[in-house]
């Protein structure tokens, strides 16, 4: 009777063993679905840095998130300061791309180390070579070239030929300008430098500064707004902020004009935005996935078409509001130099008391 029971309470005992282990299998198959769309999520989302503001690009990452189902996470602050927050942030950072509007800064980060150089045929026939560093650590995806806006009842368009002219005393309290922690300032006088030499440049920001007094703004959209208002004639401006304000304000008395094209002229100043892959992100497929969609003609076409840049796949249109490309000439300071001139370019415009 005793081994009856015995064995029944073993039986009993084995009985209960699989009936957890069966709870505990059941619990970690949940456990593990659960868990499942993290990794998933995870594996499936790219981390981008972004000195461009954030309706500018948003539209055109989601939808490379439609075509791909690869989610971003967009993080958007200063170039410097994201910069600065690369280098201190190391292999820990977790930005998979940086995305900014200024070469210079994309220069930057490359001599610092931070972007890991590509091997890629998409982009080598999609992006001239003038446009993306020698080892391809980043590549351009837009263009854009510092203006003249003109207010169209105040100046005729023959009053000016050069962004020089406009540090002539004949403008004095009568044009607008960026302030002087503007990257498109900083990248315009490095060119100015590098095509006219120190001395001309000093004497432009001189006559710029004295012109403007206080017309001095931190966006280029202000500058925009008040040269339609009449409160100054004219501004220096990247183009695409004019031709965004007259697509949804078309009768307003604004117009441009493509500066230095006289004989002898340095030529537009043309900056670009452009990408980096981080050398340490792991995520290294999804990222050039990415990077091949912005530069395809689909992706150049959407900057195009809602921000008014320029494409810089070269079979690929502006918008035709914009003046024809071969139209005009550009700058021929190549866009790799914008980051060895900034330094003395920051010294320039300190020295000289822009605003």
């Amino acid at each position: 009777m005793r081994m009856v029971l015995q064995r029944s309470s073993r039986i009993t005992a084995l009985a209960h063993q699989r009936r957890a282990l069966g709870i505990s299998a059941t619990c970690f198959l949940m456990l593990f679905w659960l868990v499942m769309p993290a990794i998933t999520s995870a594996a499936d989302t790219l981390t981008i840095y972004s000195g461009r503001a954030e309706r500018l690009i948003k539209p055109v990452l989601d939808a490379f998130t439609a075509k791909t189902g690869i989610h971003i996470e967009l993080l958007s602050s200063g170039t410097t300061e994201l910069v600065n927050r690369m280098k201190a942030e190391g292999d820990r950072s977790p930005a998979d791309l940086f995305i900014t509007n200024d070469a210079g800064s994309l220069e930057q980060a490359r001599t610092a180390g931070l972007f890991r150089p590509l091997n890629m045929r998409e982009v080598e026939r999609a992006i001239p070579p003038q446009f993306r560093a020698a080892d391809n650590s980043w590549i351009g995806l837009s263009g854009r070239f510092w203006v003249v806006v003109y207010n169209t009842t105040l100046v005729k368009p023959d009053q000016i030929k050069s962004l020089v002219d406009l540090a002539d005393p004949t403008w004095k309290d009568k044009i607008a300008i960026p302030n002087a922690g503007s990257e498109y300032l900083q990248a315009g006088v490095s060119v100015i430098r590098a095509s006219l030499g120190d001395d001309h440049t000093k004497k432009f920001l001189e006559g710029l500064r004295d012109n403007a007094g206080t017309q001095v703004y931190q966006k280029s959209s202000q500058i925009v707004d008040a040269v339609a208002k009449g409160q100054v004639t004219m501004g220096i401006v990247n183009h695409y902020y004019v031709y965004r304000h007259l697509a949804t304000q078309p009768a307003a008395p604004l117009a441009v004009v493509m500066p230095d094209q006289q004989e002898g002229g340095m030529g537009a100043i043309m900056n670009v935005a452009g990408i980096g892959i981080l050398k340490h992100t792991p995520h290294v497929e999804n990222a050039k996935l990415l990077v091949e969609f912005l530069v395809a003609q689909a992706g150049q076409k959407m900057f195009a078409d809602l921000d008014k840049e320029y494409p810089l796949h070269p079979e690929v249109k502006a918008d035709p509001a914009l003046p024809e490309r071969k139209s005009f000439r550009a700058a021929l300071v190549p866009l790799t130099k914008l980051a060895e001139l900034r330094e003395p370019t920051l010294l320039l415009i300190e020295q000289v008391g822009m605003r």
